[in-house]
């Protein structure tokens, strides 16, 4: 088994995600630091949605496609990481230079468990279906909706910045299946 072609098309849309992220910081600033997790988690649900109605309907009425919302996951999931360590606030605290460090260490992070589970799970995402990545970050949306409802506290489950790794994950398989 060779994941060396995955590492390296990993690699590639998530350089994508983070050029368009430092455009976005240019733009509006860390803007989003002022977003509740419970917001960050609404707005995963309706990227998430958005590509599932893109699926089942074939129509699009915005005019852009599936792949530009898994960017969109991936990016508003390592928004999310580092809401989870840094927590909200009414007012931007951390200046472009900053958020791109935290987006930086965040994304690493994910490559890293990328790298562990694709060795362990044999390349299997190669053979999966594009649906079936949306249905899966679906499913985790929900999980971290309902470890929200529950103020972090579960039993036996991961938490939610799991759950958000698995996300931003599943649309990069998403955005690397879109360009092969």
């Amino acid at each position: 088994m060779d994941t060396t072609k995955t590492e390296e098309q990993f690699k590639r849309v998530m350089d994508e995600c983070r050029t368009l992220f430092a455009k976005k910081l240019h733009d509006y600033g860390a803007s989003w630091r002022i977003l509740r997790p419970s917001s960050l988690t609404d707005q995963l649900f309706i990227k998430a949605k958005r590509i599932r109605s893109l699926e089942t309907t074939g129509t699009s009425l915005v005019g852009e496609g599936i792949r530009p919302e898994f960017i969109a996951l991936i990016n508003y999931g390592i928004i999310g990481l580092i809401q989870l360590k840094k927590g909200f606030v009414d007012t931007v605290d951390i200046t472009p230079d900053e958020a791109l460090a935290l987006y930086d260490m965040h994304a690493k992070e994910c490559l890293e468990l990328m790298l562990r589970k694709n060795h362990d799970y044999n390349e299997a995402w190669r053979d999966m279906r594009i649906s079936s990545y949306t249905d899966f970050i679906l499913t985790k949306i929900q999980r971290i909706k309902e470890i929200e409802g529950l103020d972090g506290k579960t039993l036996v489950s991961e938490g939610i910045d799991s759950n958000y790794m698995d996300i931003i994950n599943y649309a990069c398989f998403g955005a690397i299946k879109m360009t092969e």
